[in-house]
């Protein structure tokens, strides 16, 4: 609960501290003297944004500081956010703000971000203002409110829910890749039927088709020329070549040994280039047979559309046969890579089609708690929207399953109303008037009083668009609700003001020439001067000041 509250520099009001106790509190007050402001500072505890504007005139900060105790039911949760309960079983929670629109907040002396003051927040205060009271315009607020009731933990269904659409973040991922893959696959699959149409055979295959070239270009004058060689160095049908020729004179020569004393060494000599000439004449005609090419210029036609096959691949995929081979093998095995994505892709829709069975199945589970607790909704609703002066109405809590997931499962809930006879029930959040919207929210929290975390429900006019013998009903539910959580409300409203342990006041004085909002805790005598102020107009007259008893002596404080 919400021990203490100190305002310093806030608007009109230069200082202010307020010592709650459980139960109802009322906090009343002519308009402008200061609820509002009262209500926004128990804002900025709960993390609501801060304005330079709400800075006093003249000075160069405000704070804002609350206490908070009783908090052994809400202990863990705050410890898994960081925040620790002090030694005396409280958190302090202060804001500050400063003239150059900076705001800083010390959770129990510490530093702390706004983040974390707002994960906090709500298991300290809820405030329920007109702007709150607008949740019930909001059908997707509907469901929200019903778990609330049911006490109904989705963390199951939250873990089971993100793993499904992290799993199908994860296939479209793949599938994109794979799209990106297949006009890359289209490629490659080009590049290799390219490459395996030359159907490449040794890494010498060119040089030896290059060779062949020049054979077949000039296999005409090889063959002339090559005979010529022949014919004059060994053989020819005249006797006359140089082999035959070097032979007779070396026999010559070996006729004078005996009269020349060199004539054996000469002849040696031209034995040896006897030889040698048939060595050249043996490789010529080598040359010779090889020119012998059938159809040379078929073939060379032949070997030129080789080359230029084989020069396309070299400007393509590499310098030479080898490194095209190599390019073809790469080429080869990321083709075979990216074909296994298509297995990878059924796994992925197998793991898929689990997680969303197994969150379907969790989401099943929450259907029926639902389906059951908005039954007792209703019928909690229903009682107390009787009691608060609304007897023919009718209300249902209704859950429709839809056929998709989503991040709450399967349901879709609606509050439906109709507070007229005859009329057709419809979505609240068309039907509802701001008086019936006070008293919808209020039997709403009252339902879930004993379920919510908030050890402090603040009600800024509740009461609104609602009076009389209505508006004393409202307080009474407000009093009943203040036995599970402390209540504190501001309110217009006698009726309400009278149900409450405790009354404070809120009075703008001037001082020193500034206005200034004070607060003060009303004594039951000042209670009922409060109250006859409110329920009078210009002045106040002894029937309205018996009026002002009697609700306090029938709500139990005089």
């Amino acid at each position: 609960m919400l021990k203490s509250l100190s305002i310093d520099n806030i608007a009109v009001t230069r200082h202010l501290d307020v010592d709650f106790t459980d139960g109802y509190t009322v906090i009343t007050g002519e308009t402008g003297a200061g609820k509002s402001i009262l209500i926004d500072c128990m804002g900025l505890l709960a993390g609501d944004r801060a304005g330079r504007d709400m800075i006093r005139t003249g000075e160069e900060r405000s704070s804002v500081c609350g206490v908070f105790d009783d908090l052994s039911d809400v202990a863990s949760v705050l410890a898994s956010a960081g925040v620790e309960v002090d030694e005396n079983g409280e958190v302090e929670i202060r804001r500050v703000l400063t003239s150059d629109g900076k705001s800083t907040v010390r959770i129990n002396r510490r530093s702390a971000s706004l983040a974390t003051l707002r994960e906090i927040a709500p298991y300290l205060i809820q405030i329920q203002t007109q702007n709150e009271r607008s949740q019930l315009s909001d059908r997707g607020a509907y469901l929200s409110m019903l778990d609330d009731y049911a006490g109904i933990d989705r963390s199951a269904y939250a873990a089971a829910y993100a793993a499904w659409t992290a799993k199908k973040g994860e296939i479209d991922a793949l599938k994109e890749a794979m799209r990106e893959r297949n006009m890359l696959s289209d490629i490659l699959k080009y590049q290799l039927k390219e490459i395996d149409a030359v159907k490449l055979s040794a890494e010498d295959e060119e040089e030896k088709l290059l060779k062949l070239r020049v054979k077949c270009k000039n296999a005409e004058r090889i063959g002339k020329y090559a005979a010529l060689v022949s014919r004059v160095l060994w053989q020819n049908d005249k006797g006359n070549a140089a082999a035959e020729q070097l032979e007779k004179a070396s026999s010559a020569l070996e006729q004078l040994a005996d009269v020349l004393e060199d004539a054996p060494v000469m002849a040696a000599q031209l034995e040896n280039y006897r030889y040698e000439i048939i060595d050249i004449a043996e490789r010529v005609q080598a040359h010779l047979e090889d020119s012998e090419i059938e159809n040379p210029e078929k073939q060379l036609t032949t070997i030129e559309s080789r080359l230029y096959a084989i020069d396309r691949l070299k400007k393509k995929y590499g310098a030479t046969i080898g490194e095209i081979k190599a390019f073809r093998a790469q080429a080869a095995q990321k083709l075979d890579d990216m074909e296994s994505g298509d297995a990878r892709l059924r796994e992925l829709e197998k793991q898929r089609d689990i997680l969303a069975e197994k969150a379907a199945e969790i989401a099943e589970a929450l259907h029926e708690k639902r389906k059951a607790a908005a039954e007792e909704l209703t019928a909690h609703i229903v009682g107390d929207l009787v009691f608060l002066e609304m007897p023919k109405v009718r209300f249902a809590v209704t859950v429709q399953k839809q056929n998709m997931l989503n991040a709450a499962g399967l349901d879709e809930v609606d509050f439906l109303l109709s507070v007229n006879p005859g009329e057709a029930m419809q979505s609240l959040a068309n039907v509802a008037s701001g008086g019936e919207l006070s008293r919808v929210m209020l039997a709403l929290k009252s339902s879930v009083s004993d379920k919510t975390s908030a050890g402090t429900l603040v009600f800024d006019e509740i009461d609104t668009g609602v009076s009389g013998s209505t508006a004393e009903r409202i307080g009474i539910m407000l009093d009943k609700l203040s036995h599970t959580t402390q209540v504190i409300a501001v309110t217009h409203s006698p009726q309400v003001a009278a149900q409450a342990k405790s009354h404070f006041c809120i009075r703008k004085t001037i001082t020193d020439g500034r206005a200034e909002s004070t607060i003060e805790e009303l004594t039951p005598e000042g209670r009922v001067a409060e109250l006859s102020r409110i329920i009078g107009g210009i002045s106040v007259t002894e029937k309205q000041i018996a009026a002002a008893r009697e609700m306090l002596h029938e709500s139990g404080i005089l």
